[in-house]
């Protein structure tokens, strides 16, 4: 495996890459571009970006990871700092890079956790850029007012309910009329989850917009113990724009019961480097990987 410096420019601003790659011979004809969540840069936390794209990397498949403008070691001032909604140039920036260096590279695959997997989904709303063989989602960020509330009520409060110690609290006054007012909101707020504004058309619309558009394999990585992964199915069930999105054929799931929202323990972030491998090999590759 080896690791190259890549600078290439983004509306007359250089951004700045790492690409990984194998040590020797021709990698597969699909790479991958590493859409990176934020606020954070190449390297993820706890080093997950770059152990993810060394292990593709040394599997015969070259990974680039990316900063935007104003992140990282790109150039921009802090006050111009992009969230996902904002970041379709930089992804097709990258794709250009990646493909004009590497001209073996026929097509990439986009690879997002949490809201770089919303802007891997807003990127192809917007261009549905036919260079994107495959999509790799790993707890996509859906939040909203109502989302959150919707998950506290099911996976927080419900389970408060059940259990005894909550009722002999409240009995002796240790719940307090705050908590409960609390509660209450958020059984107000959750029952518009999924439901967006009548005035415009929300993030999480133009996501399923992007998915429904996008006839290529997909694979969607959830965490048990992670509540955006959970705020995302909880909308997607419960949204009409998301209907029948999650059943495709073409949408490949995996749910890893143990991990957390950023695969914050080895075993997990080598999991999940070897579903996304064996998801590549298997949809987006011809038989090239070992």
């Amino acid at each position: 495996m080896k690791e190259t410096v890549l600078s290439f420019d983004c509306e007359g601003q250089r951004l700045v890459g790492i690409l990984a790659e194998p040590a020797s011979g021709a990698p597969a004809e699909v790479g991958v571009v590493i859409v990176v969540g934020g606020p954070q840069y190449r390297v993820g936390s706890h080093r997950q970006f770059t152990l993810l794209a060394r292990h593709l990397a040394a599997h015969g498949v070259a990974a680039l990871r990316f900063d935007y403008r104003s992140m990282g070691d790109s150039p921009g001032r802090i006050d111009e700092r992009r969230d996902f909604l904002g970041v379709d140039a930089d992804i097709k920036a990258a794709i250009d890079a990646l493909l004009a260096a590497r001209p073996a590279l026929k097509r990439v695959v986009l690879w997002g956790l949490c809201d770089a997997a919303s802007a891997a989904l807003l990127y192809l709303e917007s261009s549905a850029d036919p260079r994107v063989a495959g999509l790799a989602l790993l707890n996509p960020w859906a939040r909203s007012a109502a989302s959150l509330a919707q998950t506290h009520v099911k996976h927080y409060y419900w389970r408060r309910l059940r259990e005894k110690e909550f009722w002999l609290k409240l009995l002796k006054g240790g719940v307090g009329a705050k908590a409960l007012r609390t509660l209450a909101s958020n059984l107000r707020l959750a029952r518009g989850a999924g439901k967006a504004a009548s005035d415009t058309r929300s993030f999480q619309d133009r996501m399923a917009a992007g998915l429904r558009a996008f006839d290529g394999p997909v694979l969607l990585i959830l965490s048990g113990d992670d509540y955006t992964a959970r705020e995302f199915t909880g909308y997607a069930r419960s949204s009409a724009a998301w209907a029948g999105l999650l059943a495709r054929p073409t949408l490949e799931l995996h749910d890893m019961p143990t991990a957390d929202h950023t695969f914050s323990t080895l075993a997990d972030q080598d999991a999940q480097c070897h579903i996304c491998l064996d998801w590549m090999s298997k949809r987006c590759l011809a038989p090239q990987i070992p």
